[in-house]
């Protein structure tokens, strides 16, 4: 390596000193040398100690003990380089979970011994500077899931002993103090974590699906604890190796240590559920089956845990690194959206607003996360709906589709309402009637959007143009098509997903027009009605409907119909397996296959060791779920749209929707600039926000102010009756009508009502009861940290609906899961529906049935969505499409 000597300016001699005197030390450490490097002044002279490191601080006792593996894991590499003939640079890397600096200082002058290396050359060393990165990274990654639990937390206990007993010594600091205390909690923490996490892993092989499967719900937590601990371990490296030097930033890290000990305690506290979970559920089964006043208690206690250190600075730790940075969008986005919901605003003017809002959010984590955890507990499905259905504006769809394949049919088609007669399998000379959907809302056309990467024979039909309905002129597609390519032999039937309530097939186009040009073959997705306004089972008779529709009608649509495979994600995989158990009971062609991606087969009373990862899950919070299962359920169909607003008209409302977003443009731009100023001196003495913020209140408290209005007990009488509605008081918008925080939410894990009111009359439930089950379910002397909601009611209402085996497939009996054609699952690992993809393979194994289960690690929940936002992403998506190809091309029959 070349080395240059000090420039001559005062300042270019200071960062050369600082530079050269990084360099030295990083590479003592690596020769295993140690020693003190003292800082060079402008002249060249030794002076006063600038950075020391005075032993190893990766391990105690010799320094040859745990040096090793924690060199591995994490462990910083220094490189100099010089650039150009006469440039100067100096870069500095860290490794894996460290970040990564560049200190540069390149000297000035003319004439060739002064210029800058041309830009290939400049280009050429990043690009091998980035792969020298992911190596490093992908290295640290693989040690970290093959480095010993035991290892790990011995390491970690190491260091943060040996960061108490520095920062100790550093005076009566209040920021040493703090970092004292925080690497105390740690080593507490990891040491009581790690006994719970030993058992888990002792007995989580007996309930997957096979030795080549192996995942659930207990490997997916000992798993995301793993991650928490890496966390810790690379951050408490980090501060020992950097703690005497000038450019430590106490603060900062001292944040972050203390947000992932926060983390690592409500973790500790999941294992210990997770554990009573084991104790309590027969073996091999990974649902919640005690008693109804254990099963009470149990969901009443957490319930209560805190989560918004999940949603701060820990946010999205446990998947891949790629798909962080999407995570905090989302997540910025949803407490601003927040801010602005239930205010008369519509599409783009919450949108607008949300933007002047949002600074605040991405500069303080902390508050961000407070944020989020009051928004998902408190507000209702009808915002959850409003904020998935962001994708649905006419602007950031055609974005979206911009990026995706380009198809030569995309179509939306409405189904006329119209009974006709389908053919049986077991003898085709007789026929049933299917008839259109009546649930709820009585007979209505059904939505259908096909998309096709080559216009075949039918397509372009007078029977199917008939079909068509518009979506506005920049959809018409006015090219002709004079070549037809044949009927394709296969079609594929796609069911959306978004929780029962929310989306349409227009957010999933993007992704589904690469199916269609990889498979080569039609595809159709249905546009069910959603919940709450059409709860369960209008969807399933729509879908039901519509696949019917297809099936004979799929010459118009460019295919033979030889093999048809349903797929869907989330809801849509639910919808895939009751589509084809109703298909079965009708009597009428099953479909050859199902694809369905991380599917919902289990919306009852139960939790599972999966499902407690929905304390921290930022796309499906446990009370996000409760919800959407709700609603779903029919057990929540309030009308929040008042009769004035209805009066405006279309004009009214847009001239409306004008004004308000004029106002909030101006009121939200002061605010923008206020918060940066406020937050300045309001960031280190972590004060609550107040109770009467000036102009704007957040709705997330705006929609508590409501009261508590039971929710009637009988969801659905019948499978095509209504639920009786409960009004809801109208929420007041006045600051002053602004109430304390009450939440008024469905849990989940639904209860039936006598035991909640058995559970209630004993030991009187609510958010902040704690029964001696649970008490002797943590070790003496722990707590986890408790939400800061306040105290509240848990209601918990009966859904006998849910027992449905067409709304919860896993509880299907055995003769109609025998029924189902063959099933491939791709599940996610960190997905809180991870437990009801993995029973539901095993029951249809031990039926004899064929099934497979993929299981892709490190990605969230609803990943077809994200397909192209990263790799891992993308190698998912591709997963799915070749599961569809198998149902698709069958292997041949073996020759004689």
């Amino acid at each position: 390596m070349t080395r240059t000597g000090p420039p001559t300016s005062p300042v270019g001699t200071m960062l050369f000193a600082a530079c050269r005197a990084a360099f030295l030390l990083a590479e003592g450490s690596l020769m295993g040398a140690r020693g003190r490097l003292r800082a060079l002044g402008p002249s060249g002279q030794r002076r006063g100690p600038a950075l020391e490191r005075s032993q190893d601080y990766s391990g105690g006792g010799t320094q040859r003990g745990a040096r090793p593996a924690l060199d591995d894991l994490g462990a910083r590499r220094w490189r100099g380089v010089r650039i150009g003939p006469g440039g100067r640079a100096w870069r500095q890397e860290l490794g894996p979970a460290l970040g990564r600096v560049e200190l540069m200082e390149s000297a000035g002058g003319s004439g060739p011994t002064g210029a800058l290396a041309s830009k290939n050359e400049k280009e050429e060393l990043k690009s091998r500077s980035r792969r020298r990165w992911r190596k490093a990274k992908a290295k640290a990654s693989r040690l970290m899931h093959t480095m010993d639990l035991r290892t790990m937390t011995q390491s970690l206990v190491t260091l943060a002993e040996d960061n108490m007993a520095f920062f100790s010594s550093q005076g009566p600091g209040e920021t040493a103090r703090r970092l004292t205390s925080v690497f105390a909690g740690v080593r507490e923490q990891a040491l009581g974590l790690e006994p719970a996490l030993v058992r888990l892993l002792g007995v989580a092989h007996l309930f997957d699906l096979d030795p080549e499967t192996p995942a659930n719900g207990y490997r997916s937590l000992v798993h995301t604890a793993r991650c928490c601990l890496a966390h810790l371990l690379h951050k408490s490296r980090y501060v020992a190796s950097n703690r005497r030097s000038i450019f430590f930033r106490a603060s900062h890290n001292l944040a972050e240590l203390e947000a992932y000990l926060a983390a690592i305690t409500q973790l500790r506290a999941l294992a210990y559920y997770a554990q009573h979970l084991l104790a309590t559920n027969r073996p091999g089964v990974l649902f919640f089956e005690g008693d109804e006043g254990l099963t009470a208690e149990f969901l009443s206690e957490y319930v209560t845990l805190h989560k918004g250190c999940f949603y701060g600075r820990c946010l999205g730790f446990q998947f891949t690194p790629a798909i962080r940075p999407f995570l905090q969008t989302i997540s910025i986005g949803l407490v601003s959206f927040g801010e602005h919901y239930k205010r008369n605003e519509t599409g783009l003017g919450v949108t607008a607003s949300s933007l002047f809002t949002s600074g605040r959010f991405a500069i303080d984590p902390e508050l961000r996360g407070a944020e989020f955890e009051r928004v998902i507990q408190n507000l209702d499905v009808h915002f959850w709906k409003a904020f998935w259905n962001i994708t649905e504006i006419e602007v950031l769809s055609s974005l979206a589709n911009m990026a995706s394949a380009t198809v030569k049919v995309s179509r939306l088609l409405s189904l006329p309402p119209e009974a006709f007669e389908m053919p049986l399998t077991s003898d085709p000379r007789l026929t049933v009637t299917i008839s259109p959907p009546l649930a709820h809302t009585g007979p209505g056309p059904v939505l259908i959007r096909l998309i096709s990467y080559e216009l075949r024979e039918g397509q372009d039909s007078e029977a199917l143009s008939s079909l068509v309905k518009s979506e506005g002129p920049w959809n018409l597609d006015l090219r002709p098509w004079p070549q037809h390519a044949p009927r394709s032999r296969s079609l594929v039937v796609h069911f959306h997903g978004g929780g029962f309530v929310a989306q349409t097939s227009k957010s999933h186009e993007p992704y589904l027009k690469g199916w269609a040009q990889e498979l080569g073959v039609p595809i159709i997705s249905i546009d069910y009605s959603l919940a709450p306004e059409a709860p369960f089972p209008r969807a399933l008779e729509e879908c039901f409907y519509a696949y019917c529709w297809a099936v004979k009608n799929c010459a118009l649509l460019g295919s033979t119909g030889e093999q048809i495979c349903l797929a869907g994600d989330s809801a849509g995989g639910n919808l895939c397996f009751t589509v084809s158990l109703r298909a079965a009971a009708y009597g009428v062609r099953v479909p050859d296959g199902i694809m369905a991606a991380y599917p919902a087969t289990m919306l009852q009373t139960a939790a599972s060791p999966s499902r407690l990862l929905s304390l921290m899950d930022p796309l499906l919070p446990l009370s996000v779920l409760s919800k959407c299962v709700t609603a779903y359920a029919g057990a929540e169909t309030e009308d929040y749209s008042s009769s004035d607003q209805k009066a405006l008209g279309m004009m009214g409302i847009m001239r409306r929707d004008t004004s308000l977003l004029l106002r909030d443009l101006r009121v939200g731009a002061s605010s923008w600039l206020n918060s940066f100023l406020e937050l300045s001196g309001h960031k280190s003495q972590k004060k609550p926000v107040p109770v009467t913020e000036s102009i704007r209140r957040s709705v997330s408290e705006a929609a508590l102010a409501q009261l508590d209005s039971p929710v009637g007990t009988d969801s659905l009488k019948g499978c095509s009756e209504s639920s009786d509605v409960a009004k809801m008081p109208e929420v007041s918008q006045s600051l002053e009508t602004l109430g304390p925080s009450q939440a008024s939410d469905v849990n989940f894990f639904l209860l039936p009502e006598d035991a909640l009111e058995e559970a209630e009359a004993k030991e009187g439930v609510s958010t902040r009861d704690t029964g001696p089950s649970n008490r002797a379910a943590f070790p003496e002397g722990f707590q986890p940290r408790r939400s800061s909601q306040g105290p509240t009611h848990m209601p918990l209402y009966s859904a006998p609906i849910v027992k449905n085996p067409f709304m919860s497939p896993l509880l299907a009996p055995d003769h109609m899961l025998k029924t189902l054609p063959p099933v491939h699952i791709v599940a996610c690992a960190l997905d809180p529906m991870l437990d009801d993809s993995v029973m539901f393979a095993r029951r249809l194994r031990a039926l004899g049935q064929p099934v497979t289960l993929r299981v892709v690690e490190d990605l969230p929940h609803g990943f077809l969505s994200l397909a192209s936002l990263c790799r891992e992403t993308r190698q998912a998506a591709q997963l799915c499409v070749e599961r569809i190809r198998l149902v698709l091309t069958p292997p041949a029959a073996p020759q004689p």
